[in-house]
């Protein structure tokens, strides 16, 4: 066992008499050490039951034959932080919460981890630190929100975002906002449409690195305490066959991931996160992949272009309705997972679902014949770039430039009413060095909508959507203005091409003649600052590690270590 090196031998007297101290007697200390890993916090809704969680995979850990150790890291809340400058540490605290895992489970040299997360940042964290790692281990998503209600329908903290917009705009009083504010976020759990953290929970799934099911359940949901135990048993299973967390990350699962992300007009983090991930475990994919997935028809009808929520889709039959519809056409590699079984053999166990559902529809009778998104290249993005296209039939926009060098310029012109019908918006300097943290531009996206003008403008930038955007915009722009890329050369009134169909990004004027537009850096010193100057391209990932050391499969833990149990 890997914790043998801290709790072997007489040299090792003194970590143990400190383990003593914890409560842990010689039966508990000769077991395997699992970590129990997560991301609580009760400043937000999205991981406030991760901690009464972690409560039942301990107990599922021990029941298994294990020792469980329990420690949290930090989670940045983008529905709190979005459009503020807080929003710069949202994908900084990615790679933080990688990094802490990694150190602390590391540094006490411990045998498997279970990782419990709850929204934007922290899943793709997990599923890195999980793949850097390379220990036997589980994540499970902490659930998703119930849908609010107002004035009869289901409402997420999207419908706030565009109220926002609207009440700008004049078209709903004070009153209605506050209405709407709330009721949308009823009580536990992350943001309720298939945005950032239902779409990662959902590549989890897809990836084999959570049971299929458990992450459908809602945070509140009275089953996901029985999921978080099933969690702590699945990681003592998956150690005595000595089952690293890289086995699970190959071309294949990451493909039905991301057919995953596309079959559900997903978030487009979940490409920035599949790169990072990918990378973490030392597997090759790359933007194009993402690409030929996209292809894959939009089946579910999840908001926000949709009408359903998460929550809702669960009720219905969850993650396994979109999973057999990929299946039965043929778009579905068998790949392990951490229950020791083939992901199809998983898919024929659940359970059916509801025989009414209309929220996933099979592939031959799509919402839309293709999915909701698309890489583009071009004099603007040579590295690529990430057209989001849920919520609309658009595949092409051409407008003149009115270029922003900040988010807050942008949402201030959009809130003065500035924005007219047919402009492309350019958002830049908000990369991940730029910004620095590649914020996510909710704010002005969701005002456009609120104002009407979602169908009738594009936006075009190096930053970032939040999963609940929707309209023709276009993110992930690479390379970086902030690193020389073309749009520190636009200039407004630019005529700017987006086409879709073409795959092209293009602008009516010579950039390379014209000198880069440049602003002094935002921030210098601290962990944003060391971020600034050590991420790398949107285009690979957004990461800040260096290439992964070679896998090297953990020991198979002899049986005999886990015989013993506790009540």
């Amino acid at each position: 066992m890997n914790s043998d090196a801290i709790k072997t031998g007489p040299a090792r007297a003194p970590a143990r008499a400190m383990l003593r101290a914890t409560g842990l007697d010689d039966a508990a200390i000769a077991r395997p050490m699992i970590a129990v890993v997560h991301t609580w916090t009760d400043v937000s809704p999205c991981n406030m039951t991760l901690r009464d969680l972690a409560g039942h995979v301990r107990a599922g850990v021990v029941a298994a034959g294990g020792t469980a150790m329990e420690f949290n890291t930090i989670a940045v809340t983008d529905g709190i932080a979005m459009g503020s400058d807080g929003m710069r540490a949202s994908l900084a605290s990615r790679e933080t919460i990688a990094d802490s895992i990694e150190l602390a489970v590391r540094g006490h040299c411990l045998d498997g981890v279970v990782l419990l997360c709850g929204c934007d940042k922290t899943i793709p964290a997990a599923a890195m630190a999980l793949a850097r790692l390379d220990l036997p281990g589980v994540v499970l998503y902490g659930g998703t929100i119930m849908p609010g209600r107002c004035h009869g329908r289901a409402t997420t903290v999207q419908d706030v975002f565009e109220a926002v917009g609207a009440h700008a705009a004049g078209r709903i009083d004070d009153a209605e906002l506050d209405a709407v504010e709330r009721s949308a976020c009823p009580g536990a759990g992350a943001c309720g449409g298939q945005f950032t953290a239902n779409t990662m929970a959902m590549v989890l799934t897809f990836l084999g690195m959570s049971p299929l099911g458990d992450n459908d359940i809602p945070a509140t949901h009275p089953a996901k305490a029985a999921a978080a135990r099933r969690c702590g048993e699945l990681v003592m299973a998956r150690l005595r066959e000595g089952a690293g967390g890289r086995a699970l990350v190959t071309p294949a699962s990451l493909r039905n991931a991301a057919r995953a992300v596309s079959a559900t007009a997903g978030s487009t983090n979940a490409a920035l996160h599949l790169l990072a991930i990918a990378h973490e475990a030392g597997v090759p994919f790359d933007l194009e992949e993402f690409e030929a997935t996209a292809r894959v028809p939009v089946i579910a009808d999840l908001k926000p272009g949709g009408r359903y929520t998460a929550a809702e889709m669960y009720a219905m039959g969850g993650t396994a309705l979109v999973a057999r519809a990929l299946a039965d056409a043929g778009l579905l590699d068998d790949v392990p997972t951490v229950t020791g079984r083939g992901f199809l053999a998983e898919l024929a166990d659940a359970p059916p679902g509801d025989p009414a559902q209309d929220v996933v529809r099979p592939l031959g009778d799509p919402i839309k014949p293709s999915g909701g998104y698309s890489i583009l290249y071009g004099d603007l993005a040579p590295e690529g770039c990430i057209l989001k296209l849920a919520g609309h039939g658009r595949s092409r926009h051409e407008g003149p430039a009115r270029v922003f060098d900040s988010e807050e310029a942008a949402f201030a012109a959009v809130q003065a009413r500035a924005i007219r019908a047919g402009d492309v918006v350019v958002i830049r300097f908000e990369g991940p060095a730029g910004g620095p943290g590649m914020r996510e531009m909710l704010a002005v996206t969701a005002a456009l909508v609120g104002q009407g003008l979602g169908d009738e403008v594009a936006l075009v930038t190096d930053g970032r959507f939040s999963g609940a955007t929707r309209g023709f915009m276009v993110g992930h722009v690479a390379p970086e203005a902030a690193r020389g890329g073309p749009l520190a050369r636009l200039r407004d009134g630019d005529r700017i091409r987006i086409d879709a169909v073409a795959r092209r990004i293009e602008v009516d004027a010579d950039l390379s003649v014209r000198t880069p537009a440049r602003i002094a850096p935002r921030v210098v010193g601290g962990a944003l600052g060391k971020y600034a100057r050590l991420v790398g391209s949107a285009a690979r990932g957004a990461v800040t590690t260096d290439p992964p050391a070679p896998a090297t499969p953990p020991r198979a833990v002899p049986t005999a270590h886990l015989l013993a149990t506790t009540d």
